[in-house]
């Protein structure tokens, strides 16, 4: 049945938001998990680019296409909020990271941490990742049922501990930091959004409490000595007029950080793993740039050495972005598109499925590195069109070093390996969490003679 959210005020000219709810509380919150693409269209055919409903036990007004989504993103008239939003689906695990925080306080926050991704950081980071990556892919089997995505994430979370972190850990402590990681992540989607034990949000809040002791106990240590890792970065970061982070400001953005980088990062490089098993002629072609750079390691100045890498890269987060949807809290009444959108709603731009509008992108479900490259930018039909790292005051400040590893490691898997899939082999996504392969992606991974 079709209902509106609210009515607009008389006389402002602004059109209802119209949708249909469903149940109350659990609403459409399955069917959007499991088939968000089916949903997407069939709500955006009946009711346009601005609908609502039910969404874990939330009124949420969804957000369809480029335009809509750059009123939320821009917040010129600051009527959404990331921190309210966020905070009822992660807010418990990842207390106070620099995506929960709003306006002033949010831009102070940023301004601090710019300076742990400076030139030079990066450059930092980069070197201290690549011997992690030679490890871990060095320790990787061939077979015919190697999967990618389990793989990846292990790389990622052990890059995350060694490079972020800076602290040496056994493979029992290192196994425990993961797997609190882990859980925080995933208590994010959970159904019963209370601490009932066993069950998901019980998990990541102990999850929280082990990762707060782990940087706790290493704080100190990190503010006396430094280091080149992200973690004495938050420690020393200073601006011009000297503000700093506090002790609970390094743990609580240190523990969002690694979550988002590790997560993010594993979900490309499987997206771009997944394409180019499927496309073994993108496979061939990004391998070839990479022998021809002619080093084992990729370097911080070979970074725009590798323009089909960009290309697949790009297309792999607009099919796949990482972090799928983008909730605000909306803090006074506004309007999107000329509908009114009431003070306390919940307002979300789903990535995942407006990065694949025919409205916005030629024949969008087919994978086609080509519509990125030069002469042809299909994402400049709207500078919304394809934004995987959001966009505004909020966008991601992780994004160069984002794209900084994914080209590292992908670098040295092409000069090692080959990985294939059955011709008929389609990935089951699963969309429930963050976006990933329900099997784990088995290939067929074969090494090369010549890999370093």
């Amino acid at each position: 049945m079709t209902s509106i959210l609210a009515p607009p005020p008389e006389g402002s000219g602004l059109k209802p938001v119209r949708g249909q709810p469903g149940v109350p509380y659990i609403g459409n919150t399955l069917q959007v998990m499991r088939q968000p693409f089916k949903v997407a269209r069939r709500r955006y055919d009946q009711f346009g680019p601005v609908s609502w409903g039910w969404l874990l036990g939330q009124r949420t007004v969804t957000v369809q296409g480029a335009e809509a989504a750059e009123v939320v993103l821009v917040n010129r008239d600051k009527a959404f909020a990331n921190g309210p939003a966020w905070n009822y689906f992660i807010g418990p695990f990842f207390h106070r990271g620099i995506m929960l925080l709003d306006f002033e306080e949010h831009l102070h926050h940023r301004r601090i941490m710019q300076q742990a991704f400076t030139r030079d950081r990066l450059r930092s980071y980069m070197a201290a990742m690549a011997p992690g990556i030679k490890g871990g892919l060095e320790a990787w089997e061939p077979g015919s049922s190697f999967k990618v995505y389990d793989h990846i994430k292990q790389l990622t979370l052990d890059l995350a501990t060694d490079v972020f972190m800076g602290v040496e850990l056994d493979r029992v402590e290192a196994d425990r930091v993961n797997g609190a990681f882990i859980a925080a992540v995933r208590a994010g989607t959970a159904y019963v959004r209370y601490p009932v034990p066993g069950l998901r949000w019980h998990k990541g809040i102990q999850a929280r409490k082990v990762l707060e002791a782990f940087f706790r106990r290493h704080l100190a240590a990190k503010r006396r000595d430094g280091g080149d890792d992200l973690f004495a970065a938050l420690c020393q970061a200073e601006t011009d007029e000297g503000d700093r982070f506090t002790d609970d400001d390094v743990v609580n953005h240190m523990i969002f950080a690694l979550m988002a980088a590790h997560d993010t990062t594993t979900i490309t490089l499987t997206t771009m793993a997944y394409y180019l098993a499927k496309f073994p002629e993108w496979q061939e072609r990004l391998r070839d740039e990479s022998l021809a750079l002619g080093k084992p390691v990729l370097q911080f100045d070979d970074l725009d050495a590798l323009p089909s890498a960009d290309l697949v890269m790009k297309e792999a987060l607009r099919l796949v972005p990482p972090v799928p949807a983008l909730p605000r809290r909306v803090v006074k009444d506004t309007s999107i598109l000329g509908h009114h959108i009431p003070a306390g709603s919940l307002v979300v731009v789903p990535q995942l499925t407006n990065h694949r509008m025919a409205e916005w992108w030629p024949d969008p479900e087919r994978f086609d590195p080509e519509r990125f490259a030069a002469e042809r930018r299909e994402d400049k039909i709207h500078k919304y069109a394809w934004s995987p790292f959001g966009g505004g005051a909020h966008k991601c400040i992780g994004l160069h070093f984002a794209g900084m590893q994914v080209k590292s490691i992908l670098h040295q898997v092409l000069l090692r390996y080959r990985w294939s899939v059955p011709g008929r082999y389609e990935w089951p996504l699963d969309t429930t969490s963050l976006p990933s392969p329900r099997d784990g992606l088995p290939v067929r991974l074969d090494r090369l003679e010549h890999g370093s």
